[in-house]
């Protein structure tokens, strides 16, 4: 069964369409990237996960329950990290995790909680003092609680530093490890490559792609980028790298001098062949794979 389930799903806030027409599956046990420029439409289709949103037209499921005809059987699966979640400012860090477990009807000690998400130290302090980044933890501590089937985080680590953000990281894998399903939205293209099995980009309210990081290379072209330095950059001829099958583009930088080629993997060869054919000689040459911030932006026009 399908952990998410998305099919034709519209959302129009009068003359603008947040969403439109979106069919999405994530498998359960996957960890899955939501990525989209401002305004791409994510958080409306988050919130169509949490009901707090009814779309137009389509239809979401969780775990095979709808989530607007059945919405409370479908939240009782999630654990969720809202964006802009707002803490209550007299209540201590303890007293959160305590609230969502009676919300949840879910046992366990709220110092586990805290102790995993590296805030066991400020537990009885007032989360009006809590920092941002120590506000970030204690959601998903909250979220967290009753071991869910489903997390869905949204922009988890907003002002979170580096350590605290590979520590949502390793747990985000460690729930994973569990079973539990990911869904996670974010603009911090890094974390998404790094934790992600596959990534869906939404662009104006349109899926635009969705795919692994790898698939999605070999999609926009093979996706392998050549960088080769020779001892006579002036002896070069672009439009004879050009010429050969699976070149799709080839330019001469200056800073470092190096002649720079797309390409597909199988026409490496080849280029460096056609090199040495005409008296180049390649004193050296490295290859680089496009980043996902790459990709997004071959996807999106260059949206941020």
């Amino acid at each position: 069964m399908a952990a998410i389930q998305a099919r034709e799903v519209s959302k129009r806030y009068g003359t603008l369409t947040a969403l439109d027409r979106v069919d999405l599956t994530v498998e359960e046990g996957e960890i899955f990237g939501f990525l989209g420029p401002n305004g791409a439409g994510k958080s409306t289709m988050i919130n169509v996960f949490l009901d707090f949103v009814r779309p137009n037209t389509g239809q979401v499921e969780i775990f095979g329950h709808d989530c607007q005809r059945a919405s409370v059987a479908a939240r009782e699966r999630m654990g969720v990290l809202p964006e802009g979640y707002e803490l209550y400012d007299r209540l201590t860090g303890r007293q959160h995790v305590l609230f969502a477990m009676e919300s949840k009807d879910a046992g366990g000690e709220p110092m586990e909680i805290l102790e995993r998400v590296g805030i066991e130290d400020a537990a009885d302090r007032k989360a009006g003092g809590y920092s941002k980044g120590m506000a970030q933890r204690l959601v998903l501590g909250m979220a967290l609680v009753g071991e869910p089937d489903l997390l869905i985080l949204d922009e988890p680590t907003t002002g979170l530093d580096p350590r605290g953000a590979r520590a949502m990281r390793e747990i985000i894998r460690e729930e994973n490890e569990r079973g539990t399903t990911i869904f996670f939205s974010s603009h911090i293209l890094e974390q998404v490559e790094a934790v992600c099995d596959r990534v869906g980009i939404l662009h104006d309210g349109e899926l635009a792609a969705i795919d692994t990081i790898d698939g999605l290379r070999q999609s926009v072209g093979g996706g392998t980028k050549l960088l080769i330095t020779v001892d006579d950059i002036e002896r070069v001829e672009v439009g004879r790298i050009e010429a050969i099958a699976g070149v799709e583009s080839a330019w001469i930088e200056s800073e470092p001098s190096q002649i720079v080629v797309t390409c597909s993997n199988d026409a490496k060869m080849d280029v460096l062949v056609g090199l040495d054919d005409v008296g180049v000689d390649v004193l050296n040459f490295e290859t680089e794979e496009p980043s996902l911030e790459d990709l997004f932006v071959e996807y999106t026009g260059g949206g941020e």
